[in-house]
């Protein structure tokens, strides 16, 4: 099988082509101007000045053939020729790894080393332009649109049930190796301290206190169950008969402290729910509380329950199918909120310099680690693939990519040989004149 023709770019012929022809064209002027010059003796002084131009032209046209030569290829071929001529041709392939470590080197100081990764990070704001990225309308279309097509092929090839037993069984080991005491306990302290918890209180309240006073009817139901369940049913239908409705004082007792606890924020009531609220913070913040003790318990007992890991796993189950089914829609509702949750952290991103100048920080600091530990790693393996081309392939590559411009010196130098041979010419002229 014979090896394929190696590819030769179309600008690389062109130069290839002009820059023969222009040293076949002032080969044969020089030709033409010697036998000119034994037709037309008298003009022999112009004609030899000419001559020496036409002979500097190929000269240096040759001279330019040489070294372009030499760079790639051995132009004797199998000739007998001294060493030292041997020696500095093929000067590419012959110096493939020298030239694999120095392009290596010359990434590593100009490119990854630390210092310069740093400073070319110093003045960008990265998070910036992924926030004016983000923003663009097309862009996060784009990166939703991906997600599209991905996410249900991910479903399909992983399978939903493997992705439920993969959620379970790291979720249950996470939660297994979690002291659930601490987390609640700052979760606690975050509530406490934002003054949450009276917000949620306040909200709470409210609700209540519109709800009793809007529904009379469905309030005394509920209030004659409750008394049902109590007991103490008979005794308050009894007082009913003698004009006490202990149903409706109970009733008005039960608004007037919801009154009482929304117009007053010092209200006792409040007063012990913060009070158990912070006392339950410092049980749960440790570990050999009652509490604590009681909360790790429960979790390690639902942990060990059947039923909850099965109900995890068919929750994960239907819920990847539900997204994998949103997803397949044109009108995904998950595409539209994930196109607009991006277009806001854009946006966000743009607006928010404090967010921006810490976000640019992370990334450089990130960079710097990661060219601090990696640079190595890259620069020997672009050295390696480099030591493993062909030679041959090699030297096609670089041909191809910077011969045109090379051949195209060889134009330069018929010219240029053939300007400094003029010129050379009128000096010997002038001087033989003058002499």
């Amino acid at each position: 099988m014979q090896a394929a023709e190696p590819f030769i770019s179309p600008s690389l012929q062109r130069s290839k082509r002009f820059a023969t022809l222009a040293l076949i064209v002032v080969v044969v002027i020089w030709l033409g101007l010697i036998v000119s010059a034994k037709l037309w003796p008298d003009y022999a002084w112009l004609i030899h000045i000419l001559m020496l131009s036409a002979e500097a032209g190929v000269v240096g046209g040759l001279a330019d053939w040489y070294a372009i030569t030499v760079l790639f290829r051995n132009p004797f071929g199998k000739l007998p020729i001294p060493r030292f001529l041997r020696d500095h041709t093929e000067i590419i392939p012959r110096n493939k790894a020298r030239i694999a470590e120095s392009m290596g080197r010359f990434v590593q100081e100009n490119f990854l080393s630390p210092q310069v990764v740093e400073k070319s990070l110093q003045n960008a704001d990265l998070s910036l332009a992924v926030g004016q990225w983000l923003a663009n309308p097309q862009n996060n279309a784009q990166v939703v649109q991906v997600i599209q097509q991905t996410a249900p092929k991910v479903f399909d090839f992983v399978g939903q049930e493997q992705i439920a037993d993969f959620i379970q069984n790291n979720s249950v080991q996470w939660l297994r190796n979690t002291q659930m005491n601490r987390l609640a306990s700052e979760m606690l302290r975050a509530v406490l301290d934002n003054d949450f918890h009276q917000d949620v209180l306040q909200r709470g309240l409210d609700l209540a206190h519109d709800w009793v006073v809007n529904h009379p009817e469905r309030t005394r139901e509920l209030t004659r169950i409750l008394f049902k369940e109590l007991g103490v049913w008979k005794l308050a239908k009894s007082a009913s008969w003698i004009g006490i409705d202990l149903q409706q004082r109970s009733i008005d007792s039960l608004i007037a402290k919801v009154e009482s606890m929304l117009a007053d924020p010092q209200h006792p009531w409040r007063q012990y729910i913060e009070d158990r609220a912070q006392t339950l913070m410092l049980d749960l913040a440790n570990p050999e509380s009652i509490a604590s003790l009681r909360l790790n318990a429960g979790k390690d007992a639902l942990l060990d329950s059947p039923p909850l890991l099965n109900f995890i796993s068919g929750a994960v189950v239907i819920l990847c199918d539900a997204i994998k089914q949103d997803l397949m829609q044109e009108e995904s509702g998950i595409a539209l909120n994930l196109r607009a949750a991006l277009r806001q952290l854009g946006e966000n991103l743009m607006h928010n310099q404090d967010v921006r100048t810490l976000l640019n920080q992370r990334l450089t600091g990130l960079a710097i680690t990661f060219s601090d530990q990696y640079s190595d790693k890259i620069i020997r393996y672009i050295s390696e693939r480099i030591h493993e081309w062909d030679s041959r392939e090699m030297i096609d590559k670089i041909e191809n990519e910077v011969g045109g411009d090379l051949h195209m010196i060889r134009v330069n130098g018929v010219v240029v040989g053939a300007f400094i041979g003029l010129a050379l010419g009128v000096i010997r002229a002038i001087m033989d004149y003058v002499l």
